[in-house]
């Protein structure tokens, strides 16, 4: 497997694969880079794609557990733009879903000139004060868990309480129609299961990176501020952390914004819904 070069200490292992216009595809939490490997091959045949795992992901490394600030999306972003720059990849369709929607639109926000569009799935900003109605808070409870020692205590190292702690989410924020393999199941206990992987994992939400935390604090910036690169969300229909009617505020942070509605599925769009996904980031390699 391939490494990144080290930015804040850090390497990437990634996957590269396919030739044409370059792609890069951001996974989520609890999850890995194989949260695309039915999205690859249907871009292989027309983009050169790179599907790294996240700092504190996966293979990737992972350090000083103490210290989240490596794994803010600021941080996080650091990383996907040294690897972007590494490979010599010209203004990438940068995707993804979940806290990998959330790095991506911090490249874009922070570094617009060094990416083509955005592709992108839910969290997205725009939801503000919502996310602490009661019944948004019973979605979140994981979050703040996450930020206790306790967290690890329970979970750090341990397969059998991972693979229960794991199909919970992988089950409850899918579509009715989705169950996740067992064999993806297996290799995400194996990956999450191993000691130091999951209190890794959780640094992104010590580092205040959440979606309760980043919805509490933004503020649609002035129109100049508002990221300028072009996107496109794909608002799933299914997902109990993020209501599709928490799609009206877009345009108070992107200039150029398309929301398309994916139906039938859940949070895990790349997972559930890769033909839609694959087809939205072709559309954008096309355009841009």
């Amino acid at each position: 497997m391939p490494r990144s070069a080290a930015v804040d200490g850090f390497r990437l292992v990634y996957d590269h694969t396919g030739a044409g216009a370059p792609v890069v595809l951001l996974h989520g939490w609890p999850g890995d880079r194989t949260d695309y490997r039915d999205v690859v091959p249907l871009l292989a045949g027309t983009c050169r794609v790179v599907v790294p795992d996240l700092r504190g992901f996966g293979a990737s490394d992972r350090h000083a557990p103490d210290d989240a600030r490596p794994y803010s999306a600021t941080a996080q972003a650091r990383g996907v733009l040294g690897l972007i720059g590494e490979l010599g990849l010209e203004r990438p369709v940068l995707a993804g879903y979940d806290i990998g929607s959330r790095i991506a639109q911090a490249v874009a926000r922070d570094h617009p000139e060094r990416v083509g569009a955005l592709v992108v799935s839910p969290p997205l900003p725009g939801i503000g004060g919502r996310i602490l109605a009661p019944s948004a808070q019973r979605e979140f409870w994981y979050q703040p868990f996450h930020q206790l020692p306790l967290a690890g205590q329970l979970l750090d190292g341990n397969p059998t309480a991972m693979r229960a702690y794991l199909h919970h989410f992988w089950s409850h924020w899918s579509g009715p129609r989705f169950t996740l393999a067992r064999a993806a199941l297996d290799h995400l206990v194996s990956v999450y299961g191993a000691p130091g992987a999951f209190t890794a994992s959780t640094a992104w939400y010590r580092a205040g990176a959440g979606a309760v935390a980043a919805s509490l604090t933004e503020k649609p910036p002035a129109r100049e501020a508002r990221i300028p690169v072009p996107t496109t969300v794909l608002w799933p229909e299914h997902d109990p952390l993020f209501p599709r009617a928490w799609s009206d505020r877009l345009d108070d942070h992107f200039r150029d914004v398309v929301l398309e509605p994916v139906d039938g599925v859940g949070h895990f769009v790349p997972v559930e819904a890769p033909e839609r996904f694959a087809e939205a980031i072709l559309r954008r390699t096309m355009r841009d």
